[in-house]
């Protein structure tokens, strides 16, 4: 109960904002929900760009930006919740599978989830090589990077590489939330850095 009401006012407080956002005419049509387009709000970014920097909190609430990660190469998994079946296979398989492989690229898992319960699903979950990191504050890394599923609140599921200057080397947009990324292409994109 306590995990639903958690999650019910994070989503009514990001709703009201995304709202406010222009709408991500680059990746139109790219993403559905139960067989049905939705629509990204936010600036969308392309291969090529560099990433912009953003600003989430960790587990503790403490502010977390790109800079954190300076001359680092980074990948960004992006879930909509957690507390979901495919959200969390996605999480365990870059913790169990591919950060072990790949130990000097920072590994981060963004959600719009609250930060408590974010730790509360690492410490079950045992996340201990990925970080999870919250954007349910200031909206700021779904809306620089145009992820939030407008009239949800939520973030899309995607994936993205950044090399050690921070410019965007592979972008994945899963076309279904209900589906996990194609790993296979993130592991072959990873072993070019």
């Amino acid at each position: 109960m306590r995990r639903s009401l958690a999650f019910a006012l994070s989503l009514f407080c990001c709703t009201s904002f995304a709202s406010e956002l222009p709408e991500n005419t680059l990746d139109a049509g790219k993403v559905t929900a139960q067989g049905k387009p939705v629509t990204l709000l936010g600036q969308g970014l392309k291969v090529g760009a560099d990433a912009p920097n953003f600003k989430v909190v960790d587990d503790s609430f403490t502010a977390i930006t790109l800079e954190n990660y300076q001359g680092q190469a980074v990948l960004i998994s992006v879930v909509p919740s957690l507390d979901t079946g495919i959200c969390s296979l996605q999480t365990k398989h870059f913790n169990e599978k591919v950060a072990q492989q790949f130990p000097g690229v920072a590994m981060l898992t963004i959600s719009a989830d609250l930060p408590f319960a974010q730790k509360r699903f690492c410490k079950a979950e045992n996340i201990d090589k990925v970080t999870t990191l919250s954007d349910s504050v200031w909206r700021d890394f779904g809306q620089k990077y145009g992820l939030i599923i407008k009239d949800m609140g939520l973030l899309t599921r995607a994936v993205f590489i950044l090399d050690k200057s921070h410019k965007v080397i592979y972008k994945q947009l899963v076309s279904s939330l209900s589906t996990e990324p194609e790993y296979d292409s993130v592991i072959e994109k990873l072993k070019t850095l």
